[in-house]
């Protein structure tokens, strides 16, 4: 059994493969919080800060969650939703934290489907949780686009950078990349520090920095910043294309 906040069709809004049609799943739970991305939220009257996605991360929202616990449903309703596009997008799995349910059987089938497919699937992940790849091997067909938190997310680094999860990562997967978000107040302290030791680790990845922001206005305040980050130390730049034009995080 795991749930799902949301799913929907779209394009792709950062990280390699910006631009490309894709269906989203959007799982519901994680093991981090992110307090220090700032975005504000409201739960009975308490103010909260977390990431853009707090719907999707805090549990006071699961009462709104879409519990999966059998396969089939859900294969069914995918399979009725390509049908409507009238070609297989790209799919994109994320959360939340998705791989927090790797090893559950519901999960898993659907996971396994989607590969059987031919369909593109990349996991959105933080990249902190540690997958048997020989018990589960469809994971190796995906693609990890690893979403690592930063001093600047709040949380303590020995609960962000797992080394043994990312290696495994690293070896079994057809392709992993990573992917941070920073606003301008990290490019101008920690952020070449704290992303160069995790380069060290993995050093055969592509590296993809996006600036901090749950709307247009807060992504304005550090996409410059960012930007010429990017280019003073050879990183890619990703925008937040779903933001800029939808101006929200969710449903899109």
């Amino acid at each position: 059994m795991f749930y799902l906040t949301e799913q929907f069709f779209s394009i792709q809004g950062e990280g390699k493969y910006a631009g490309t049609p894709s269906y989203f799943l959007r799982t519901g739970g994680c093991n981090l919080s992110c307090p220090g991305f700032g975005a504000a939220y409201e739960v009975d009257g308490e103010v909260r800060y977390g990431c853009d996605t707090y719907f999707a991360v805090d549990s006071r929202f699961s009462k709104t969650w879409i519990k999966v616990e059998h396969p089939d449903v859900l294969i069914a309703e995918l399979e009725d939703a390509f049908k409507k596009i009238g070609y297989l997008p790209d799919m994109v799995i994320t959360g939340g934290e998705p791989l927090m349910y790797h090893n559950d059987d519901a999960f898993y089938a659907v996971v396994s489907w989607l590969v059987e497919q031919g369909i593109r699937i990349t996991f959105e992940t933080n990249g902190t949780i540690e997958i048997d790849f020989d018990t589960y091997p469809a994971y190796g067909a995906c693609v990890f686009a690893l979403s690592l938190k930063l001093a600047n997310s709040g949380e303590p680094r020995e609960k962000r950078i797992k080394p043994q999860a990312l290696k495994n990562i690293q070896a079994n997967t057809k392709e992993s990349f990573l992917k941070f978000t920073i606003d301008k107040a990290l490019v101008e302290t920690t952020a070449f520090e704290e992303i160069d030791e995790i380069r060290k680790l993995l050093p055969e990845l592509d590296i993809y920095c996006m600036p901090v922001g749950e709307s247009r206005d807060t992504i304005w305040h550090n996409d410059k910043a960012v930007f010429h980050f990017c280019m003073q130390h050879n990183f890619h730049y990703s925008d937040r294309l779903h933001i800029r034009v939808f101006d929200t995080t969710q449903g899109v």
